[in-house]
């Protein structure tokens, strides 16, 4: 039968199951990628797990999210993080060589192959033909200790492209339309395979901008074929002997399909607080901006900046706009220098920051009070800027340089004629910042800082659970609203009692303290619980305050994932409208559990305040019914590989 790109890649790399939408399939993991907020917690569970050197045939650390070192926390897990991969054979990527996954796309992504990283926006590399997976901390280690990688079969959408981008539109452009399409949540369970002759009018960077904001769909990730176009990409990076063809069957079969004219894009902007709340530039033009920042795993390739230098020549940003420009990695820093394009954005008043995740996530660069931030980041959640009341906008390079000059929302169009970025025969290559991993020195060791906190163990799921619900929560909770990010608390990923402090700090003040003095308890939910960022904290933390089960409406993919990892239930009502028959406090109960959990798939939340019992449900393989037994996929491994409790653990 005539297969697709996702289905060739998944069937090279089975390792259980059958590729029927919905089943449990394990697949081997070709590559791995952690970084500095979520590699230090990553390393501490492959350390428990016993294995000495990883297993992958390539796993690489970036330094690239807490660089802003305010205090001695982000220098001291940097410390970490480079000894523990000389110890297991782990690449570092230094800080100020870039971004993670512009880093990746430029010097490690090898189509066809597997790549799982502990950052949602992994999804990048499909791009080029990777099939590129964010997920927690705990499924990277596990990996990176040679065991497969388990996800429920997705759907495969395919993303049919037809025509050419007109003037002024750009790939980030097409992916708010497709989120305008699909909502945040529309692309649950399924993978975006993008065919079509419209595809081979992007470039391999636009291409990965699309790829990377997939996950904002709720998709597992995104791919593209690797051409002509990702071949020219490998051989200017003098990777050409990674590059493979890998393209769909001519008659591939797939469960879904959507049409997109790329001629019919128009510049689009995401308004606060969603990404896609997506509306035509033109209909919010006209409204005073006060920060501008350009930059991101999204949309900082060198392709992104030339445009934008080109728009600022010539051009002063006027009083009241502060415009940011953060190159994505050190190669791209080094090609903007190397044409003056860096000089250009100097001179029109951008201030450069270094090749750095930063105000994406909240590192730096916070608006003013209820400031209008055009940015050209993922995602624009409530807050997640560092500015609780600041108004987050999502737009192109292209609108955002535009917007910058008028101090106003602009239409790009506006500008005139249309500019254009013409891309080298050959990048500047310098790997200078990348250290390899050394030969095998079992003796190597782990630097710890007092920020280096030992993983807390987690005991079996008891015979019953009991508790009040602690938290009622609405739709679209992102990891953000569970474990905020920024200056003052990604510096605490590797410290779980201490980043514990912040779970909900920017919903309920007095969350933590309740959970604390009741010993734990429920959180419920609506729908899409737990969108955004794959950071595993926003399940362990809880986890940590005594939290044991979460009842939504439903969940976002990676966070339902996690949930699972450390033992706690990620139960969905059968019927939606019993959300609204419980109030805070109420106190629940599940008895029976473990005979409930081997029978199926229904479990009955007994309401003791008051007085009535409803049914939830959650559907789990066997494999991970006996995980949730076992406390979590730590504990689960660990009992199956037979090793115990580790350096660093007690």
């Amino acid at each position: 039968m005539a297969k697709n790109i996702v289905h060739k890649i998944l069937e090279a790399h089975l390792v259980s199951g059958t590729l029927n939408p919905g089943s449990e399939v394990g697949i081997s993991i070709d590559h791995t990628l952690i970084h500095d907020a979520t590699g230090t917690m990553a390393l501490l569970q492959f350390e428990a797990l016993g294995i000495p050197r990883v297993k992958t045939k390539r796993s690489v650390a970036y330094i690239d999210h807490n660089t802003l070192q305010t205090s001695f926390e982000n220098m001291d897990d940097h410390r970490f993080i480079e000894s523990a991969c000389r110890k297991f054979g782990i690449y570092v990527s230094r800080p100020g060589n870039g971004i993670c996954h512009q880093v990746n796309l430029e010097r490690f992504s090898v189509p066809g192959d597997t790549l799982l990283g502990a950052d949602s926006h992994t999804t990048t590399a499909g791009g080029v033909g990777m099939l590129a997976i964010g997920a927690g901390g705990l499924d990277v280690a596990v990996a990176m200790a040679g065991g497969p990688f388990y996800l429920s079969m997705p759907r495969v959408l395919k993303v049919e492209l037809k025509g050419a981008l007109p003037p002024w539109s750009s790939a980030k452009d097409v992916i708010l339309e497709i989120l305008r399409r699909l909502t945040v949540s529309g692309g649950y369970g399924k993978i975006l395979e993008f065919a079509g002759a419209g595809v081979k009018s992007l470039s391999a960077t636009e291409r990965a901008t699309i790829a990377n904001m997939s996950i904002e769909s709720g998709a597992f990730t995104a791919i593209f074929p690797s051409d002509e176009v990702t071949r020219r990409y490998f051989q200017a990076q003098a990777r050409g002997e990674d590059w493979q063809r890998l393209e769909a069957d001519r008659d591939a079969v797939y469960d879904e399909e959507m049409v997109l004219d790329l001629s019919s894009v128009e510049p689009l902007i995401a308004k606060p607080h969603l990404p896609d709340n997506v509306v035509p530039v033109k209909e919010v033009a006209g409204k005073p901006v006060d920060q501008v920042a350009i930059g991101s795993c999204t949309n900082s390739s060198l392709e992104d900046m030339l445009k934008v230098a080109s728009i600022l020549k010539g051009h002063v940003v006027p009083p009241g706009v502060s415009l940011i420009v953060s190159p994505g990695s050190r190669q791209v820093l080094l090609e903007l220098a190397e044409r003056g394009a860096l000089s250009q954005m100097i001179a029109a008043g951008a201030r450069i920051l270094e090749s750095t995740c930063g105000p994406c996530i909240g590192m730096g660069q916070a608006p003013c009070s209820k400031g209008v931030t055009l940015r050209t980041f993922n995602r624009n959640f409530k807050g997640r800027s560092g500015t609780a009341d600041a108004l987050i906008y999502l737009v192109s390079p292209e609108t955002a340089a535009a917007s910058a000059l008028r101090g106003v929302i602009a239409d790009p169009r506006d500008l005139g004629d249309p500019v254009a970025a013409t891309l080298p025969e050959r990048f500047l290559v310098d790997d200078s910042l990348i250290m390899p991993p050394r030969p095998e020195e079992r003796e190597t060791e782990i630097v710890r800082g007092p920020n280096i906190q030992p993983l807390p163990r987690f005991d079996a799921l008891p015979e019953e659970l009991e508790g009040e619900v602690l938290l009622m929560a609405g739709d679209n909770i992102t990891t953000d609203d569970i474990i905020p990010g920024g200056s003052k608390i990604l510096p605490l990923r590797s410290n779980i009692p201490a980043i514990s402090r912040y779970v909900f700090s920017q919903i309920d003040a007095n969350f933590v303290n309740r959970a604390e003095q009741r010993g734990g308890g429920f959180i419920l939910a609506g729908r899409n619980y737990g969108q955004g960022s794959s950071r595993e904290h926003a399940a362990l933390a809880p986890r940590f305050l005594g939290v044991r089960a979460v009842l939504a409406q439903s969940f976002a993919r990676i966070h339902r994932a996690n949930l699972i990892n450390f033992g706690i239930l990620p139960l969905e009502f059968v019927n939606e409208d019993d959300l609204k028959r419980f109030s805070p406090g109420d106190q629940l109960r599940i008895g029976n559990l473990i005979a409930l959990l081997a029978e199926g798939k229904t479990l009955l939340l007994e309401n003791v305040t008051q007085g009535f019992v409803v049914e939830t449900y959650l559907d789990l393989s066997q494999r991970l019914r006996e995980v949730i037994l076992a406390g979590g996929l730590l504990e689960y491994t660990r009992e199956n590989s037979k090793t115990g409790p580790q350096e660093g653990q007690r």
